[in-house]
């Protein structure tokens, strides 16, 4: 075998040169030796990588930068070669034990994911929570419960299929991977439940359990559907990465491909959850000012007033809706969360910017008294009257849930906070720029995906190991749509919607049209944007004057297309795990169908019980109705488009942010024909969609945490990534996943013990870190440190 040095490689300027200090690499066998030490997971057991090449291919790949002998992860073709193991045991996957399994967790993942909603901080409930506890349960379930082997030649012999049904042995990666599924499919069907919780909370309608679940079935589904059919785009090439979920898969591998080679990972990964579980409980409950602590607000006590407001709307951040949170420093990691320790750095790079924008532009929105915003509070996503109380759209709209002319002329017309146009506007701007990125950057991806998934020639690593598994035709998701399209067709005709049958057939057709541009953005970026604002201001000229209406038709569209991101992230992860298409397609629907139930339930639990508070603008440092008020008052103005948003209205300009978000995208676009790169910097790196939303970001909740979740990006995309490449690979998503699981563990018992989740609440006692009084980060100037 030849030998291959670096310095033999070509072209250089491709790799980067190896520091002083490095392990020698002078030949292929001693290269090979220094990757595959302590990375077993990345190794499958043929010694190969996963692009199953020979070795000699891969370690002389010249798209690949190494750093002391390690790849650095850089892109989904990096991820799918070097991070994910293509290994595959064959091991059993839809057994009777992961389904129970998967059904019992399920339950739990669902009712966190509710609780978040009513959050003053929206985070997703991490699969490796669930996969944890599902794995300690199923390890105990395989040791201890009996097999046909247990009672060979004794009495119970021929009891011996039915515990080899109930125990088929070992608990394998495949079994613990479905009933994970399962259990945050249904954690991952929460939108469409919130509706209801605006029909409760603001028209005082308490809509049927049937038709709830039916609705939310029928959504997901929907959207199930439409992943199903656009697989060949949105999950099987490598760039599809979805990469909040790379470290669920890692933490997979690493519980059950020689747990014996990864006793530092299994290490690292208790020993970080259990400390972060009991870290939490300071944070949360016992010390809340570590989610906010700001010099300027510790150092500005006895300001004048005037002062101390203007220092509360820029610095403040740690109650719901209280500021902008600039410069402080948050120490709760259930609120900065392991995504930035996932996120590709080319789309946190863009947040940045969109972050440095948020501060300057609601700060001189608000101060410049632009759409009257200084007669509202500075951040709040209400609606109000124009004297600056809030709006009582019960006047307006009555029991027929109808506009009221006669009412409306009376009482006045609603309005916006200053940033809730602001963000309303930004939205417009990032759906124009979505739509014209996807079809100027990525329209050659988006052909050759299709053609390669006509042809057969995909060349993901994944997908091929994939291929001796039989699909799930493509007619057994379009009859899913069918049956999706039916059940809501129910619920509009025999609910109290008051949505016409034919403005539902719009709803689907516009989030079908939507969907694709949504989840390429999500895939290769790791997050995306909203697209509630296009749905609503097509539901205003399909339904004027109806909000109820306006709520139905979103659910149909834009809830569809955030179910559809959430599933095709498990088909992406059931691609990296092997799992067979035809078990997926059956752990996803049931994975709906227990969502659907169990989020109605805790919806229905927290609205009864906190009431005031999620009816209050303002809302707590623990529970907010910030996502119901939001949805509430797109509802309300968008059913007054044509006295809000038309052209002699107020808000005028949001609207036509959906057509001026697409220009800055094509000057770009001419610009990177020109000059692809300028200065070093790619220009298609520059993603304007993301910089809208993100200019946006602080326009309500708790904002303490942008900061410290920076930082946590910086560490661990600039720094572990690119110097200390082969830490990052091993470790980076295990550490992650958990410090979510032990966090979102305490916040479970914390919300049903002390939070007041179920009914009463325990807050606790107030002392320096916990003021009685004003907010916990003193930057309303409460006198608490004299």
């Amino acid at each position: 075998m030849p030998e291959h040095t670096l310095e033999s490689v070509s072209p250089l300027d491709n790799i980067e040169t190896l520091p002083a200090h490095a392990p020698a690499a002078d030949n292929h066998e001693e290269k090979v030796a220094h990757l595959n030490e302590g990375s077993d997971e990345f190794v499958n057991e043929k010694g190969s990588y996963a692009d199953s090449k020979s070795l000699e291919s891969n370690v002389i790949d010249s798209e690949v930068t190494w750093v002391n002998g390690e790849p650095v992860i850089a892109n989904g073709r990096d991820v799918s070669k070097y991070l994910v193991d293509i290994r595959d045991d064959g091991d059993p996957a839809l057994t009777f034990r992961s389904l129970v399994l998967g059904t019992v967790f399920a339950g739990l993942g669902a009712t966190l994911v509710q609780i978040y909603m009513f959050k003053p901080v929206q985070m997703t409930v991490s699969t490796v929570f669930l996969l944890l506890l599902i794995y300690t349960v199923g390890v105990a379930w395989a040791t201890f419960l009996p097999r046909s082997s247990t009672v060979q030649g004794g009495r119970f012999a021929k009891l011996g299929p039915v515990f080899d049904f109930i125990n088929p042995g070992p608990f394998g990666l495949k079994e613990h991977a479905i009933a994970s599924l399962v259990a945050s499919t249904a954690s991952g069907g929460s939108t469409a439940v919130m509706n209801f919780a605006v029909q409760r909370l603001y028209y005082d309608t308490k809509v049927e359990a049937t038709t709830a679940v039916l609705a939310t079935f029928s959504t997901a589904l929907f959207g199930y559907s439409l992943v199903g059919l656009l697989r060949p785009l949105t999950v099987y090439p490598s760039e599809m990465v979805y990469w909040a979920n790379l470290p669920t898969v890692a933490i997979f591998q690493a519980l059950h491909f020689d747990s014996t080679g990864n006793v530092k990972r299994l290490k690292l990964f208790w020993t970080s959850l259990g400390g972060m579980f009991i870290y939490e409980i300071i944070p949360a409950y016992i010390f809340p000012l570590l989610n906010g602590v700001n010099i300027v607000c510790l150092g500005t006590q006895r300001s004048p007033a005037g002062a101390v407001d203007v220092i509360t709307n820029l610095f403040g951040g740690s109650n719901g809706n209280e500021g902008l949170g600039f410069g402080a420093l948050s120490f709760d990691w259930q609120y900065i969360g392991s995504s930035f320790m996932s996120y590709p750095l080319i789309q946190q790079a863009n947040s940045w910017i969109g972050y440095a924008f948020c501060y300057i532009c609601i700060m001189a929105i608000y101060y410049s008294n632009t759409w009257n915003s200084l007669s509202f509070p500075m951040l709040s996503t209400s609606i109000f009257a124009a004297n600056g109380s809030v709006y009582s759209q019960s006047a307006v709209f009555g029991s027929s849930f109808e506009l009221n002319t006669t009412a409306l002329d009376q009482i006045g017309l609603p309005a916006l906070t200053g940033s809730n146009a602001w963000t309303n506007l930004t939205a417009n701007l990032s759906i124009g720029g979505l739509i014209a990125h996807c079809l100027l950057f990525w329209r050659p991806y988006v052909v050759e995906s299709f053609k390669q998934a006509r042809q057969g020639t995909q060349p993901d690593p994944h997908w091929k190991a994939m291929q001796k598994y039989d699909e799930v035709p493509w007619y057994w998701y379009a009859g899913l749509l069918v049956l999706a399209f039916f059940a809501g067709l129910i619920v509009v005709i025999k609910g109290n919607t008051t949505l016409p049958w034919w403005s539902y057939i719009v709803a689907l057709l516009l989030g079908s049209f939507i969907a694709p541009f949504s989840n390429l953005l999500f895939a290769r970026m790791g997050n995306g944007i909203a697209t509630n604002q296009l749905m609503k201001m097509v539901a205003a000229a399909c339904n004027p004057g109806r909000p109820v209406a306006n709520l139905y038709f979103s659910m149909w569209s834009h809830d569809a297309i955030a179910t559809s991101i959430n599933l095709a992230g498990d088909l992406k992860m059931g691609q990296y795990l092997k799992i067979p298409p035809r078990a997926m397609f059956v752990t996803q629907i049931w994975g709906v169908l227990v969502g659907a139930v169990v989020n109605y339930v805790v919806m229905i639990s927290v609205v009864d019980a906190q009431r005031e508070i999620l009816l209050d603008p303002q809302g707590t440092n623990v529970w907010s109705g910030q996502v119901v008020q939001s949805l509430n008052s797109a509802a309300v103005t968008w059913s007054l488009a044509a006295q809000l948003y038309g052209i002699n209205g107020p808000y005028f300009l949001i609207p036509m942010g959906l057509f001026i978000g697409m220009g800055p995208t094509f000057i770009q676009y001419l610009i990177w024909k020109k000059w692809p790169v300028i200065g070093g910097l790619k220009v298609d790196s520059i993603m304007l969609p993301l910089i809208y939303m993100y200019s946006a970001w602080m326009s309500a909740g708790v904002n303490s945490m942008i900061f410290s979740s920076v930082i946590v990006g910086l560490v661990s995309q600039l720094w572990l990534r690119k110097y200390h490449p082969g830490w990052y690979r091993k470790y980076n998503y295990i550490l992650g996943g958990a410090l979510d699981g032990g966090a979102q563990i305490m916040i479970f018992i914390l919300s049903f013990a002390v939070f007041g989740a179920a009914g009463k609440s325990n807050p606790f006692p107030a002392w320096a870190g916990n003021p009685a009084v004003g907010n916990v980060d003193y930057c309303n100037g409460n006198g608490a440190l004299d």
